[in-house]
This record gives C-alpha cells, structure tokens and sequence, in this order.
C-alpha cells in the first residue's frame, strides 16, 4: 500500500481527501503545518507528498525548498488557492512533480497520484525478483512466492523494502533505525535481529551478512 503525506491546514478538506484516499487503498498521514510534517519525515517513509502552498508557518514553497537542499526526493503535488503563472512557474522550479489549483475533483487528484505513481517507476520493474523464487512489488509493497502473497509484519516490510531499494550495498544501521523505529519508539536491536533471523528464514541464511560495527548487506 501506497503512503501519502497530505499537508493541508483545513481540516475540514484534509478530513474529506483523506477519507477518499483511503477508500482508494492508499495509506494517509495528514498535517496541519510544516513543523509537523517536517517531524513525519524524518519518522517514516512516504512514497508521495501533497503540500498545500499556503500555510500559516512555513509555506508550501519554502517546505519543498527545505527537502529538496535535504537531498529528500519523494514525488510532490502543490495544491493551491494560487493562479498566477509566477507562483506556477516557482513550484515546477522548486522541485515539485505537479501543481493543483484549488478547488478540484477528488478524481483529478486521484488521476494525478496515479499519473505521477507511474512516472516514478517507469524506468524501472516494480517486480523485483528475490531468491527462492519470491517477488517483491516496490509500488504496492507486498511479497510474495509462485503468485501467493506472503505475511510480513510492518517493520519487516520496511526492512524488506530498505533492504531491496540498496540491494548489495551496505545499508547503515542508524538508517535502519531510522526508517523501522519513528522518534517516538524505542529502538530494540533484539527486535532488529528477530527480523533479520525472518527474513533469512525466506532468503537462505547467506542473503544477509552482517557487516560489524556498519550495518546489513542483503545480497541478490
């Protein structure tokens, strides 16, 4: 399942897009203000941004600017009140994948999400093949073995899809931490290794070395 990151400081509209994003089997996390969406992605992962411009703290721009110098690259719509050519123009320079003035229907804003979802995969097979005849989807992220889905819990996927997305690089352990663990958990390398012993289950005992004092290399 696909997850978005919706900043929207109406409550009453994040309230309704969220609703119908959900309903088209997408994972919502919605904010009211850049301070708490900025706090979100450093907690977890999104597969795609949809920022409103006009914020009370940090506008929409000035957010995309602060990701984009982070070296942050997740896919980002603008939805905006604004219709000038300049603002539209400010937006595409800064990074932003599409710009959509308020107010719109809810299926534009569907149609848009896919439209982007394909270009972000386009040049790449969302099927990757695993060992043991196991498959992974990158876009909808689910696992699976000769066209049968395959139960992982939350953080096994997550590590599953680290793992994958820097396959024969040595992937650090604080990353790990970071993406498995949000700010407000305690991180637990107990828990880590049990995942780890998990995935080797599938994967054959090799798939994974652990690199001492760096972190993991899931090797295909």
């Amino acid at each position: 399942m696909l997850s978005i990151l919706y900043l929207e400081d109406d409550i009453n509209l994040s309230n309704t897009i969220e609703e119908f994003l959900e309903d088209n089997a997408f994972n919502v996390v919605t904010t009211y203000n850049s301070k708490d969406t900025l706090e979100k992605l450093y907690e977890k992962n999104f597969d795609l941004l949809i920022l409103d411009v006009n914020l009370p703290d940090m506008s929409g721009f000035e957010l995309l600017e602060h990701l984009r110098k982070a070296k942050i690259d997740i896919p980002t719509i603008f939805t905006t009140t604004l219709d000038d050519i300049d603002s539209l123009e400010k937006g595409y320079e800064l990074g932003a994948d599409d710009y959509l003035r308020k107010p719109f229907l809810l299926k534009e804003l569907l149609h848009r999400i896919n439209a982007i979802i394909k270009r972000k995969y386009n040049s790449i097979d969302s099927i990757i093949k695993l060992p043991s005849n196991y498959t992974f989807n990158i876009i909808s992220n689910i696992l699976a073995k000769d066209g049968e889905d395959i139960s992982l819990n939350n953080k096994e996927l997550s590590l599953l899809k680290l793992f994958i997305q820097n396959r024969n690089q040595i992937v650090p352990s604080q990353l790990i931490y970071d993406t498995l663990w949000s700010a407000s958990e305690q991180v637990s390398d107990a828990s880590l290794r049990t995942y780890i012993v998990t995935l080797r289950k599938l994967f054959g005992k090799d798939s994974i070395t652990n690199i001492k004092k760096q972190g993991y290399k899931f090797i295909i």
